[in-house]
């Protein structure tokens, strides 16, 4: 049953959901365009596609079922195989005696619900429902896997028993053929699949004594996932070699490689460590989303008087942005997304990174080979021969880098690199270091980021505020009248609040949300170059007197962003803890 427009038109206007004029509108783009109406509305985003849904459901006398927050039996999810469910967008969410509900796209497709009657002997009552609530609902399929996965491995690691008596490592024909046999690619493939699915970052395979222990890093966290039979190891590392194309009979040296797996549901890059220790090979994959959409700085938790600092700092044409913090801390990620506000068709802009971890259109990226000798030294050099005007290197590591990207920026370009320090007054004694002239500096640097990630709380969350003895032990190493005041000037609380009423956060775990957390948010500090900040470069000023001078100028350290986070219930105060503690 068909929603004809001009039923549609008259609920749209009677419901209040658009506007006559929006409705007007997007009725002279249709007869122009010859699209229907509906996709009209929805490309136009003058109605969501839920409240459309709503609509259509309520005109054909169908019920509207939302499934964004439904768990669905698994035994009543799997009557309607996942294959089907995907291509038909129809999901099985209830059952009583011999009445199968299910939700559906597009309830006009008689040929499925026919076809499912038929297989199951069900009698199948419809109901309409968004796309949200279908995409939900097949990640559901998908979590499966966690159950299925210790079915797959006793399936399959019997035959992968390959260590004979007094023989410790297999030889490279053989490890091929085990690469190339069916169960050890199943077990892999479901490893990356199992990890994907659940957002990780790495995955790591441990060879221990007795067993191998794979571990997802999920938002920052190592979690230990599954535990392997020890026999599976040299085929589980065979396999990985053979798709990031790497030796399979080195076992003394460490190696690295990198694959890619495209599909219709992800685009995903893998960077592949193999590491040779006392057990046997260690590996250590890390999954770069490609089909990632750009991000904004302010998507990466850059806000407020630091948004404002980095703004000024890179639209200035020449000068150095350095971007700090350890492994893992998003570095990369606010270099790259600096990068693409940066990139217009009127600038040349070159990298040179260890890897590249990202493609991005119209930059031209190379990647550094010590083994043939070609280091972010020379790479350096060959790019100011690039005629470029903005530049990014991965990463300082040593002298002569840092004295190139000094000079760079001193003959009109503008460079971004990172550097590993704890904060960003740290980042100047450390050039100083490496034998960087303290006055080339002061002259260079126009501003230093220092970032740490911390995990996102759920929706859901507890309140609670602090007790009188627990804000003066956080006093002893937070500004915590510099944060009230901060928040107070944000808005984030009540002018006369004082801090003993101030609300924070504390994780509240759930189905959806088994720790409390999702996701991750930056957490800065952006420290700008001012005249008295050279000043005391120029002197061989320790970081702790850099740091003082930038904060009595205006600087908001990591930790106070971190607490004014937490006040707005981004994040917990745990959670901010946890991370800046050195």
């Amino acid at each position: 049953m068909r929603v004809e427009e001009n039923q549609l038109k008259a609920f749209l206007f009677d419901s209040g959901l658009i506007s006559a004029d929006n409705l007007k509108k997007a009725e002279s783009e249709a007869s122009k365009t010859k699209k229907p109406l509906r996709d009209v509305l929805l490309n136009s985003g003058f109605i969501k596609e839920e409240e459309l849904k709503r609509m259509e459901a309520y005109i054909m006398g169908i019920p509207f079922v939302d499934l964004t927050r439904e768990t669905i039996d698994p035994a009543i999810l799997h009557i309607i195989p996942e294959p089907i469910a995907r291509k038909h967008n129809i999901i099985a969410f209830k059952k009583r005696d011999k009445d199968l509900n299910v939700a559906m796209l597009d309830p006009d497709d008689i040929q499925t619900i026919e076809f499912i009657r038929k297989k199951e002997g069900l009698r199948i009552v419809p109901s309409v429902t968004s796309p949200e609530s279908i995409q939900h609902a097949l990640k559901q399929y998908q979590k499966s896997l966690e159950t299925e996965f210790g079915e797959i491995i006793k399936q399959n690691t019997e035959a992968l028993k390959i260590t004979r008596e007094g023989k410790t490592e297999a030889e490279a024909e053989e490890l091929k053929k085990l690469a190339e046999d069916i169960p050890i690619i199943r077990i892999v493939d479901t490893l990356i699949r199992h990890a994907i699915l659940q957002n990780a970052s790495d995955i790591h395979i441990e060879p221990m004594d007795k067993d191998v222990v794979v571990r997802y890093r999920i938002d920052g966290i190592l979690h230990n996932t599954m535990t392997l039979p020890k026999h599976v190891a040299p085929a589980l590392v065979a396999r990985i070699k053979v798709m990031a194309d790497l030796k399979l009979d080195e076992h003394r040296l460490p190696q690295d490689g990198r694959f890619k797996i495209d599909t219709d549901e992800y685009k995903i890059s893998f960077r592949v460590s193999i590491l040779p220790v006392f057990d046997g090979e260690k590996v250590v994959m890390r999954l770069l989303p490609e089909s990632a959409k750009g991000l904004t700085l302010e998507e990466l938790g850059f806000w407020g008087v630091n948004l404002e600092r980095i703004h000024r700092a890179i639209k200035k044409p020449t000068g150095i942005v350095l971007v700090t913090g350890p492994t893992g801390s998003g570095k990369t990620t606010t270099l790259y997304t600096i990068l693409e506000m940066l990139n217009t068709p009127a600038v040349n802009i070159s990298t040179i990174e260890d890897p590249i971890e990202y493609r991005i259109p119209r930059i031209n990226q190379t990647q550094v080979k010590p083994a043939i000798g070609y280091t972010f030294a020379n790479g350096l050099r060959s790019l100011l021969r690039q005629d470029p005007n903005i530049i990014m290197v991965g990463e300082i590591r040593d002298n002569e880098t840092a004295s190139l990207a000094i000079n760079a920026a001193l003959t009109g370009h503008l460079v971004l690199s990172t550097l590993h320090t704890n904060s960003a007054a740290g980042a100047l004694p450390r050039l100083i270091d490496m034998k960087v002239e303290p006055f080339l500096i002061a002259s260079t640097v126009t501003a230093i980021i220092s970032q740490r990630l911390v995990r996102r709380l759920c929706a859901e969350t507890e309140s609670y505020t602090l007790s009188q003895a627990e804000i003066a032990s956080l006093k002893k190493d937070i500004g915590l009248d510099h944060v009230l005041e901060m928040l107070k000037r944000e808005r984030v609380v009540d002018n006369k609040f004082p801090l003993e009423k101030v609300e924070w956060a504390r994780p509240k775990k759930g189905e959806d949300c088994p720790d409390g957390y999702k996701g991750r948010i930056g957490i800065h500090e952006v420290l700008e170059m001012s005249e008295s900040a050279k000043e005391l470069v120029v002197k061989n000023a320790t970081s702790d007197e850099i740091e003082k001078r930038a904060r009595e100028e205006g600087m908001l350290t990591m930790l106070e962003e971190g607490f004014i986070r937490a006040a707005q219930k981004v994040t917990s105060v745990e959670e901010i803890l946890r991370v800046t503690s050195e």
